[in-house]
């Protein structure tokens, strides 16, 4: 078999990824609207095969978690025809093989929330965000791999990325992958908002977390606040997560300027990085409406994707830089 471009493979494996996209943002509304035990039997639905579940009860909580878990069927469907479909025409054996490895993660994803359900475990939720945020990459990897800038590549004379570089956009983009680790951990806390101002906290540049101050902060929390009471690790957890948002901006604006610096601003990776800079600065405003606005479920939901967007965007980065190393 030659190693060429297939368009309808490529297009193929983009839908995948967009889907899988889509299926982080609607996991995001699930969250947000408290609706993730409104189905509480797994594989079924309220008792019926979960293919069959009339839509007149597709109502509150259960259409989101529903429609999510039609989402995620669709998700595994697609990425099990795109396993077969490279495993028999692409010559590439690392190539196949990370095919059968999305197919694994998905399976495993499904079975994470299946259990998360029958289990009624809430810390589940942490572990299920950290693989569907794998799961982006690796099928966005995919489609990159799959196209026709990958393939067509070795005959390319690409500027050099510098090791250096490399490695500082390598290690933002793992600290994103760890801020959305936090930001999952704080969703599945249930407390709604452990602190309701921005960009202050309590009025206070890093607020008093005692056993009196946080009862006063439960006593007077704003009429309407989302969430059960808050404790000291919540407001502890959200004041850190605040401080990785920032040092995460400051890092993609230098990954920003030092791309520009050493590669031109006409260079694929500068116009990669600097939309990076952008979805960062919009993960942070996005991140501050959600307070503003008590975690209106549009708003949370656009933060939660966002940041898979800047993940997505880093990984892509590093591969395209690895590949003109590797040439």
């Amino acid at each position: 078999m030659n190693n060429k471009y297939q368009p309808t493979l490529f297009w193929f494996a983009t839908l995948n990824a967009l889907t899988t996209f889509l299926l982080i943002g609607l996991g995001g509304l699930v969250t947000s609207h408290e609706a993730g035990l409104s189905v509480p039997d797994w594989p079924t639905s309220l008792q019926r095969n979960m293919f069959l579940l009339p839509f007149s009860e597709w109502t509150g909580g259960v259409f989101y978690e529903h429609t999510h878990r039609l989402l995620a069927s669709l998700v595994g469907v697609l990425t099990t025809i795109l396993a077969v479909w490279l495993w028999l025409k692409d010559p590439r054996p690392w190539l196949r093989w990370l095919g059968i490895t999305a197919f694994l993660l998905v399976m495993a994803q499904g079975i994470l929330g299946g259990l998360r359900v029958r289990w009624q475990m809430d810390w589940l939720g942490v572990p299920h965000a950290a693989v569907a945020q794998t799961f982006l990459v690796l099928t966005g990897a995919l489609a990159l791999f799959t196209g026709r800038w990958w393939l067509n590549s070795t005959t390319a004379i690409p500027v050099s990325v510098p090791r250096g570089l490399r490695g500082h956009v390598l290690s933002v983009t793992f600290l994103i992958f760890l801020q959305l680790l936090l930001a999952a951990t704080m969703r599945h806390q249930h407390a709604g908002l452990a602190i309701t101002d921005f960009p202050l906290a309590y009025g206070k540049v890093w607020p008093a977390t005692s056993a009196a101050a946080i009862a006063h902060y439960n006593a007077t929390r704003p009429p309407g606040t989302l969430g059960n009471p808050i404790t000291a690790f919540q407001v502890n957890l959200q004041m850190a997560h605040r401080l990785v948002a920032y040092a995460l901006f400051l890092g993609v604006a230098a990954a920003a300027l030092r791309t520009l610096k050493k590669l031109g601003g006409r260079d694929q990776l500068t116009q990669f990085a600097f939309l990076w800079l952008a979805l960062l600065a919009l993960q942070i405003l996005l991140g501050a409406v959600t307070i503003w606005t008590n975690k209106a479920a549009d708003v949370t939901t656009a933060h939660v994707m966002v940041g898979a967007l800047a993940l997505l965007n880093g990984a892509l980065w590093c591969l395209i830089a690895l590949r003109r190393r590797s040439r």
